[in-house]
């Protein structure tokens, strides 16, 4: 079987998914097509026409199937290459352009928001099979299509929608590494509570809030290690900045050896702070899934995130925090759960975890597999 695999902004979380279907599917011959997750406006408007004028001769080779992610524009693809429109095809959405939090920058505010949204909904109408990685990725993309198609001044066509009604969830895999690595588990230290907050810097993933956080966290008598990891770029957000100097002072004077600060490039390092941590602490605006709080849990963190956005689809309330749109507020929510749970540790107990076994790449696999024989059944 040869499939053609389109990744039009290949993110971070868009690569591993893409790299776990090649180990899921050894048997499948893969062309990978990939564009660089950056120049956000062009890259979304952009793509159809660099596939299509540099790429025509891998376009067109004969494949069973198409897997593209959302951000392909996919309906201009197939007008450019005709070819694609005789193949069946399988949109997967990662996210949803409807649900972003608003950007604070000011040269954001420049990048007219209705044009990745409305060109995701012409993609999502192209689907033979749409699929989503999660329910809230789903409810959300239908609510915001719906806002957006009653702004419209006339001649909207009813049913659109209706793709998104048949749409079926099916998460994003985890790598079968992190339920069977042979790493030390946990932080022996009975009287640290070692937390760690691996998100990408950025102010979608809610800095002011964990800034408030550490506020709260080093003024109490909690004795704790934050370990800062996820991808960081050339501009960090204020936030950021203020919590690793409170970090630093903490440790000063409480005679705490620093946590972890850094983006670690090695997969196993990363993975072995992420199975050294007790707690793993979200305090994002906006997760489609949630990879980072995932991959986490299965090497046996504690998780903690808001009881929002996807959360409470596969998290316990005892592991969500309220969610309030006044951040002190928030971050008090957060911090009691965070000293109860370091007061469990000094005590003895072993802290709650949440069994994350459904997202393992064989867990998952029969799914694919049915999801690709659905679309070849249709051919």
């Amino acid at each position: 079987m040869r499939a053609l695999l389109l990744s039009a902004y290949d993110a971070q979380s868009h690569r591993a998914w893409r790299n776990n279907l090649k180990l899921m599917f050894p048997a499948i011959a893969w062309k990978e097509l990939t564009l660089p997750a950056r120049h956000f406006p062009w890259r979304v408007r952009g793509n159809s026409v660099t596939w299509a004028f540099n790429h025509r001769e891998a376009l067109t080779d004969n494949y069973d199937f198409v897997l593209s992610t959302s951000m392909t524009d996919l309906s201009a693809l197939r007008g450019f290459v005709p070819e694609l429109s005789q193949i069946p095809n399988i949109v997967y959405c990662h996210e949803n352009q409807f649900a972003y939090p608003d950007n604070p920058n000011p040269k954001a505010k420049s990048i007219n928001p209705v044009e990745p949204q409305i060109l995701s909904l012409y993609t999502a109408l192209c689907a033979d099979r749409l699929v989503f990685n999660s329910a809230y990725n789903r409810d959300s993309f239908r609510q915001g299509a719906q806002a957006l198609l009653k702004k419209l001044p006339d001649h909207v066509p009813t049913g659109l929608l209706e793709c998104v009604d048949k749409a079926i969830i099916v998460p994003v895999p985890l790598n079968e590494e992190v339920f069977t690595a042979n790493l030390e588990r946990g932080n022996a230290n009975p009287k640290i509570l070692e937390v760690v907050w691996n998100h990408r810097w950025e102010y979608d993933k809610g800095p002011e809030l964990l800034l408030a956080i550490v506020q709260q966290l080093t003024q109490s008598d909690t004795r704790f290690r934050l370990n800062l990891l996820g991808q960081r770029f050339r501009s960090a957000p204020e936030a950021m900045t203020q919590v690793q100097s409170l970090l630093q002072d903490y440790y000063a004077r409480h005679g705490i050896r620093p946590g972890v600060d850094a983006f670690v490039e090695s997969l196993h390092d990363y993975h072995a702070c992420l199975a050294s941590s007790d707690v793993v602490l979200s305090t994002a605006d906006h997760d489609f899934q949630g990879l980072s709080i995932l991959e986490a849990s299965a090497l046996g963190c504690t998780p903690l995130a808001p009881n929002r956005l996807v959360y409470p689809e596969y998290l316990p309330p005892a592991h969500c925090y309220p969610h309030s749109s006044d951040l002190i507020e928030q971050a008090r929510g957060a911090v009691a759960k965070l000293e109860s749970w370091a007061a469990s540790k000094k005590s003895g107990q072993v802290l709650p975890k949440v069994d994350m076994q459904q997202f393992r790449q064989r867990q998952l696999q029969q799914r694919y597999a049915a999801l690709f024989a659905s679309v070849l059944t249709k051919a």
